[in-house]
């Protein structure tokens, strides 16, 4: 009875609370205003406190919406709810990189987002931010000839050699969840970078990333070293699982992976991620391109688990593989086959599904160190199932190479360089391709 009438008196005193508290308003946009909406989503963003939503009626908008506070954004139809962006610098700008502070728990969800100069959906030092149900699509449009000039903050010039911050784009940003965005023909897909400070503990989820022609489906990128980074720096604990990643990166001779994650200048760090259940095909470099190319840098503790990898490009450059490669984790060469990058700990490659690919896993890291690869399914089917490239050592025991037989054995996959693979499989670990 006493903690009964505790849990009413508590009731009681939090409705007073409320009570005295502001109601979140919901407010309406329509093409040409009229009947109490507003004509134009900025100027309801503008109107709008902490905490309301604004519903946007079917219809063109152009403009770059520049979100500042908390609101909820939600438009009436994915097909026909659209921001055309064209000669704009973005489509949906969350900025809390001008707003510290101001701009958690925002939503956007229900719109096409279209034609932007850089970015469709720019992310900056927000957190708890969703952004579903949308369609970006041919955005990066000041991208010249693989020149960016209209890259502004919080984009690092020195991480946008092919693209113009793509599709969607997450910087100094944690927590916050991207899902069943459908992402087509920008430069580049969903990037995840720490230009503005760390981008961590992130879903990336359930989303179609495909033809994106110059940059990676799903890039996980660290462009500033440490000691510039007032917040730290790190693309870290970031979950990339259930996404449809194809035919991306495929201009200029092989472009962008599936995913990529990368650290390209000493002190970056891309680190403690999880690459899990996509489905990563036919894109112009390796389904999953793990790059290390430089001394002092954080690409250790990822994983890459559950994946379905098949139909993917060769590496190229100081990563490069001796053909279509399923996933290259690579510590970087140099012109003599000597490793110059950092060495990459900590590497997990499990339960994938590899084939129609001339190497399904590649490695090259430096000595002394390992990678674990097993209970993989590798079919290359005379091709090779594992290569090592480099000086580390590669244990891939308990995996199903093609056929009962192993590496080597008629029908079945093989290895290059040092590899142990002893004990195999002699039944794969998953039933059918997917």
């Amino acid at each position: 009875m006493n903690r009964h009438l505790l849990k009413v008196g508590i009731a009681a005193a939090l409705t007073c609370g409320i009570s005295h508290s502001a109601v979140a308003a919901t407010r309406c946009v329509k093409p040409g205003g009229g009947s109490g909406c507003f004509a134009t989503i900025g100027a309801a963003v503008a109107a709008s406190a902490p905490g309301d939503t604004i519903r946007v009626a079917e219809g063109t908008y152009a403009e770059d919406v520049i979100i500042d506070r908390t609101l909820s954004l939600i438009g009436a139809s994915l097909e026909e709810t659209i921001i055309n962006a064209t000669g704009k610098a973005n489509g949906i700008n969350i900025d809390g990189l001008d707003h510290p502070g101001m701009v958690d728990h925002v939503v956007v969800r229900d719109f096409t987002v279209e034609n932007a100069n850089n970015e469709g959906i720019l992310i900056s030092n927000a957190s708890d931010v969703t952004i579903s149900g949308n369609r970006v699509r041919g955005n990066n449009r000041g991208l010249d000839d693989g020149v960016c000039p209209t890259v502004a903050p919080p984009d690092s010039h020195a991480g946008e050699d092919f693209d113009c911050g793509e599709g969607i784009h997450l910087s100094g940003v944690d927590h916050s969840t991207i899902t069943s965005n459908l992402v087509e023909h920008n430069a580049g897909g969903i990037l995840l970078t720490d230009d503005s400070g760390p981008t961590h503990d992130n879903l990336i989820g359930g989303n179609i990333v495909r033809d994106n022609p110059f940059d990676c489906g799903i890039t996980l990128a660290s462009h500033v070293p440490a000691q510039f980074a007032p917040h730290g720096n790190g693309v870290f604990h970031n979950t990339v699982a259930d996404n449809e990643s194809s035919r991306n990166g495929r201009a200029v001779g092989g472009a962008g992976a599936g995913v990529g994650l990368f650290t390209p200048a000493p002190g970056t760090a891309t680190y403690g991620n999880v690459v899990m259940h996509n489905r990563l095909t036919d894109n112009g470099l390796p389904g999953v391109a793990m790059h290390s190319h430089a001394p002092n840098q954080n690409l250790n503790d990822n994983a890459i688990v559950g994946n379905y990898i098949a139909g993917n490009g060769a590496d190229t450059d100081d990563t490069a593989t001796p053909g279509p490669t399923g996933i290259n984790i690579s510590s970087g060469r140099d012109g003599s086959g000597n490793v110059v990058g950092s060495a990459i700990i900590g590497t997990l490659v499990s339960h994938n599904v590899i084939e129609h690919e001339a190497v399904d896993i590649a490695v090259s890291n430096r000595a002394g160190v390992s990678v674990n690869a097993h209970l993989n399914d590798l079919h290359g089917h005379q091709g090779i199932g594992v290569a090592n490239l480099g000086a580390g050592t590669v244990d891939a025991i308990e995996n199903w190479w093609g056929c009962p037989g192993g590496p080597g054995a008629g029908g079945c996959s093989g290895v290059s360089g040092a590899v142990l693979f002893t004990p195999w499989l002699t039944h794969p670990v998953h039933d059918g391709h997917r």
